[in-house]
């Protein structure tokens, strides 16, 4: 509606006068959220692309949410740290983002773009090169391989086994894999000779395609272009022969270690440094737009954040060239700080104000000044509409309301109906006096424009709203394996804990196979068919696995441990059964179905829920409502948004007449718990109370009046509401928050004080799927995986511990107004620490935390935190499970080959959890000699940083930690004797026993050795990660389907399989099949095959006697066995695939 209203006005007619050409002209009066809604109708009518210039890149991003709500395809264009100091690694997501930009500009994807000032004045990839480097495919493009293959490194791209992140490429065979960084998903290219056949995206989690594409955009990868190594050396080496005297000897010093990198073929990342050699004609984002709008947000706070810029820029650059990182002839890397004020007149500039104030040095066309002002956003409550509307309409306003997802719009447009008001849903509708309109979406303020006879209102954003595809989930088979490398440690069902020395192929009495080494105690070697894969799982334990020692081969130890985990894992499957038996039994209060209060509650919810919120809020209410008393388990990282799904249910207790207790472990986490509860629920008529010792004895007393006469209906607190003296009148619901932080004395109480009580417990430590699936039926328990949207990617660096860097970060950090975690895992000497960073930033109030400091202490310094009087924590891993400080962006990391991947990912989610960009900085000591752990361990950290499997083995760790919490202490040092695969699948086995249920078949129950070249040969999947991987995949196969789903998977992934792999998928089928009818081995001795079984005899044998005739013989002597007979020229497997499903019971059961 504000489109037509407008065009019609004198405003508009002014200002699109003076933007139809060259020069300045400005606009005075109009609060943010209004100027998007101008800049939006300026770019539609002049039909123009906007470049917004903000301040900083919060109000980019700002700008860009409000751009793409009002239906202008927006970007933000941020800034990023050039990598000009030699460090081991980076992740570059902010270049990604950058680049990102560029390429959807160059293909007319992007109607506007929104740039932070340091962003806009930082030198990129000028538009001539980014364009040679781009290229479009088709399916049908004829294009030879090394051409491509030049083409990607020439781009900047990285040459992987498998893609795991943007800026990647690999190729297998016919198949080539990229990831632009500007794609929304990577790409599979498959060829035909050298013609492109087909073209899709793919899951980067399963490597399976998913939909066709008709063309991909390959772009650069990265700002800073120089082909192949060898070009870029003698690019160097020619620019630092022109110096001369001093600078050359400079320049020479800086580029030596560069040099020897790029002469060994390697390219160093930190090439960002040769800008000025690469680009001698330097180019901006500007130099990307044709002919664009360029409007400028708040010239006066564009001046001082520039001013900021430029004096920090300057003390980056001063450190630079004091550690020889850099030297004059090199340090061209940013635009003058003036320099966006001598532009202004070579485009079609409007520079925006709040408030009218002069622009001296700015020859303005036209000064158009309109008075209007924000309105506060809603809250959700139709009465205060209804109130916030009245004065609107009565002034004959036309009114847009945007009420954030499409459920609660077409909920309110009803409300809005049912009293009376002319409502349209239409984005299209044209305005008209007193008219509504209910739209989806959010802007980041509502306002109102008396110029154009217009208001809009915007429903309150509790953040960022994101969609995402449900994802197929990978099947778990046994997916540990995946990762394995070399010397790591893994766990044999028959022989125990050895050590992974890598795949060999060998030739056996003429036939191929391969085979995996794993060495043993005393030097013993076991070689294990790929066939017999499954028998083999990594070893993970909940504990450290640098103590571990290795079992002896053909020793009784391995099988006295699985009896004694055998017999744990039975005693607690019966200790389970009986206590989820007597559960059902005991009387709890079955809650009413939801009414209308609750759906009102949640549609208030500002972002739409994950599926996997849904199910979980779905399966919490199901156990409200049934007879006996729930004991439900939420689990899910920090963040995923299970505090939501718990004030549900709490809505849910308090609107069926009930009191609701939520029980925090700090101090703290009670009172952010309360805060949340107040902000969600203001709108219902629910009071909520606080024990804590935040709380005044006054207060207490007040609450504890309330809990026992009703008035009071969620009470939120420590475990002072174990308390004696608190009494519920009526207390229908406990929620406890992070169930592994209290006492086992504590539970005990909990269980005695509140017995018919319905029971829900959240934990942070996210538990495998494969545990949950042993569980099931037993503990009820709901995951929530999908991980919260990361509003901005953390900028990781891994890099020898250098003084002068990390104090240059934390003076970064500081200077913007945000705070640091600093870790230090060494309490002994943590004070010493603390007083070494105040010398090396001096001004920097520092705070202490680690674990020997009472609940009280580490409260109070964690409230400092919160209230913004500490700079920076120099902490021990304590923060792992500490609260939310949204302000602490920046996160160093000593010593941090010293800690398991698992305790870092989840550490280094710590900071970037706001609208902000966040560091993390794992440092090690070079000069210490690194354990061959602590090497393994920081190469990991390195892939960490440029995604790729290191997040996949941490979040799996980290998986562990978290069943080892769940399982409890007593089975956590059995589950470190088996470790952690087999621990899970000896706990199936043992409920289902329990249960009563017959076990179901195991494959690793049958061995097959017969003479049938059954391997992965390297010229089909030439890295080893990706054979395992795929050895694995097939070794899982239980059914026939499952056989299919394999190698449609390999053809996918890898193109049409050799015969040696179709025989491996056959020799999984025949094994399950075997075993599901009670053959236990099948060998082969010349041109008979033996089955032995102590199960199939004479009687069973009809149906293959008939199909078989006189081929089949039986042996009842020793050993019994069958044997088949073979015909020269016939495939083994083929018969025995045939003569094991004649079997009875080879069909798998039903159910």
């Amino acid at each position: 509606m504000f489109q037509s209203l407008f065009l019609q006005t004198e405003e508009y007619k002014k200002l699109a006068g003076a933007l139809s050409g060259k020069g300045a002209c400005a606009l005075f009066g109009l609060p943010a959220s209004g100027r998007a809604l101008v800049y939006a109708a300026l770019g539609r009518a002049l039909g123009r692309t906007l470049c917004v210039v903000t301040p900083g890149e919060a109000e980019a991003t700002r700008f860009a949410a409000d751009l793409n709500t009002l239906g202008v395809a927006a970007a933000v264009f941020p800034a990023r740290d050039y990598l000009l100091r030699p460090i081991e690694s980076a992740g570059r997501e902010y270049e990604y983002r950058r680049l990102a930009v560029l390429g959807d500009l160059a293909g007319g994807r992007l109607q506007a773009v929104c740039v932070p000032s340091e962003g806009l004045t930082q030198y990129t990839v000028p538009p001539a090169d980014f364009r040679a480097n781009t290229r479009t495919l088709h399916p049908g493009d004829t294009l030879q391989r090394d051409e491509l293959t030049a083409l990607l490194l020439g781009a900047g791209y990285v040459r992987r086994d498998r893609v795991d992140g943007p800026g990647q490429f690999s190729i297998r065979g016919d198949i080539l894999d990229l990831y632009a960084p500007d794609m929304k998903a990577p790409a599979r290219v498959e060829f035909w000779g050298d013609e492109i056949d087909t073209m899709h995206t793919f899951d980067l989690a399963t490597q399976r395609r998913d939909e066709p594409v008709e063309k991909i955009y390959l772009s650069p990868a990265r700002e800073v272009l120089f082909g192949a190594p060898e070009q870029a050396a003698a690019a160097l080496r020619d620019y630092w022969k022109k110096q001369r005297g001093k600078k050359r000897t400079a320049m020479e010093a800086v580029m030596a270690a560069d040099l020897a990198q790029l002469d060994a073929g390697a390219v160093p990342p930190s090439m960002d440094r040769y800008l000025d050699v690469r680009y001698p004609e330097r180019a901006t984002l500007l130099d990307h737009l044709e002919d664009p709008l360029l409007f400028i947000e708040e010239p006066a706070s564009i001046r001082e954040a520039d001013r900021a810029t430029a004096y920090r820029r300057g003390e980056e650059l001063a450190a630079l060239f004091n550690d020889g990182a850099l030297c004059a002839g090199l340090d061209d890397l940013y635009a003058p700080p003036e320099w966006l004020w001598t532009r202004t007149g070579r485009y079609r500039t409007l520079l925006a104000e709040n408030f009218a104030r002069s622009l001296p040095d700015q020859p303005l066309k036209a000064m158009v000044n309109v008075p209007s002002h924000s309105l506060p956003a809603w809250g959700g409550e139709v009465a205060a509409l209804l109130e916030d509307l009245a004065p609107l309409r009565g002034q004959g306003l036309a009114v847009t309301v945007l009420a954030g997802t499409a459920r609660a719009a077409a909920g309110l447009s009803q409300d809005l109906r049912a009293k009376g008001i002319p409502v349209t849903t239409d984005p299209a509708a044209p305005p008209a006096a007193g008219q509504v309109q209910v739209l989806p979406g959010h802007l980041s303020a509502g306002c109102e424009l008396p110029f154009a006879r217009y208001a809009v209102i915007t429903a309150r954003a509790f953040g960022e709203t994101t969609v995402r595809r449900k994802k197929k989930r990978p099947k778990d088979a046994l997916n540990s394996l995946t990762e394995i490398t070399p010397g790591d440690l893994v766990v044999h069902q028959n022989h125990g804990i050895g050590r992974y020395a890598g795949i060999r192929r060998m030739e056996v009495q003429g036939v191929t196979k391969d085979y995996l080494r794993i060495e043993y105690d005393k030097k013993d070697v076991l070689y294990v068919p790929v066939t017999q894969l499954d028998l083999l799982s990594r070893y993970t334990a909940p504990g450290d696995s640098d103590k571990v020692r290795l079992s002896r081969l053909g020793g009784g130890d391995w099988n006295k441990t699985r009896r004694r985990v055998r017999a744990a894992t039975e005693a607690m499957a019966k200790e389970l059964i009986e206590l989820y038996a007597r559960r059902k039994q005991a009387r709890g209060y079955a809650f009413p179905a939801d009414d209308t209060w609750q759906g009102d509650f949640e549609q208030r919810f500002a972002y739409e829920e994950t599926p996997d919120q849904l199910a979980a809020t779905a399966e919490i209410k199901h156990d409200m409502e049934q007879t006996w008393p729930m004991d439900r388990l939420l689990c899910g990282d920090v963040g995923v948004g299970k505090t939501e799904v718990a004030l549900r249910a709490a809505f849910k207790c308090v609107m069926g007449g009930k009191q609701c207790a939520i029980l925090a472990p700090t101090t703290i986490l009670a009172w952010q718990h309360f805060n949340t509860a107040l902000s969600r629920m203001e709108a219902f008529p629910i009071r909520i109370g606080l024990l804590s010792r935040y709380r005044s004895a006054k207060e207490q007393k007040e609450t504890l009046r309330g809990l026992r006469d009703g008035t009071v209906d969620i009470v939120v607190g420590t475990h002072r509401l174990l308390s004696d003296d608190v009494k519920f009148k009526d207390l229908g619901l406990l929620i406890i928050d992070e169930e592994q932080r209290f006492g086992v004395k504590h539970k005990e109480k909990l269980k005695e004080n509140f017995v018919g009580v319905d029971v829900l417990t959240l934990s942070a430590t996210p538990i495998p799927r494969t545990l949950n699936m042993a569980l099931s039926g037993i503990r009820d328990m709901s995951m929530i995986e999908q991980p919260p949207f990361e509003r901005q990617p953390i900028e990781t660096y891994v890099l020898e511990y250098d003084a002068g860097i990390v104090a240059e970060a934390i003076r970064k950090e500081l200077a913007r107004g945000g705070q640091v975690y600093y870790l230090h895992n060494q309490i002994g000497d943590i004070d010493a620490c603390a007083a070494r960073i105040t010398q090396m930033v001096p001004g920097a109030r520092v705070g202490i935390a680690h674990g020997k400091m009472t609940e009280e202490q580490i409260s109070s310094v964690w409230q400092q935190l919160l209230d913004n009087e500490i700079d920076l924590l120099v902490c021990t891993t304590l923060i792992e499970t500490g609260v939310d400080v949204r302000n602490c962006n920046t996160l160093i990391i000593e010593d941090a080959d010293r800690m398991g991947l698992s305790q870092l990912y989840q550490i280094r989610g710590r900071v970037g959890r706001s609208a902000r960009k966040a560091y993390a900085y794992f440092t090690f000591r070079r000069d210490r000699v690194l354990t061959e752990v602590a090497a393994k361990r920081l190469s990991a950290i390195r892939e960490f940083t440029a995604f790729g499997s290191g997040v996949r083995i941490a979040m799996r760790d980290l998986q562990i930690r978290g069943a080892g919490s769940l399982l409890g202490h007593s089975q956590h040092g059995h589950m470190e004797a088996v470790g952690y695969d087999l621990y899970v699948k000896m706990l199936g086995q043992a409920i289902a026993a329990a249960r009563g249920e017959a076990p179901e078949p195991d494959k690793s129950d049958c061995i097959v050795d017969i003479a049938a070249d059954a391997f992965l040969p390297e010229a089909y999947i030439p890295d080893a990660a990706g054979r395992i991987e795929a050895y694995k995949r097939i070794a899982a196969i239980e059914t026939a389907d499952d056989a299919e789903d394999v190698l449609d998977e390999l053809i996918d992934r890898y193109g049409d399989p050799p015969k040696s792999v179709q025989s491996l998928v056959d020799v999984s089928l025949v094994r399950v099949t075997a075993a599901r009818v009670g053959v236990v081995e099948i060998t082969q001795k010349g041109s008979e095959l033996l089955l032995y079984s102590d199960v199939v005899g004479p009687q069973q044998m009809g149906p293959l006697l008939d199909a078989m005739p006189r081929r089949v013989k039986y042996c009842a002597l020793g050993r019994p066995y069958l044997s088949l007979h073979l015909q020269p020229g016939e495939d083994p497997l083929v018969i025995l695939r045939d003569a094991v499903a004649l079997l009875p019971g080879a069909r798998p059961r039903q159910g």
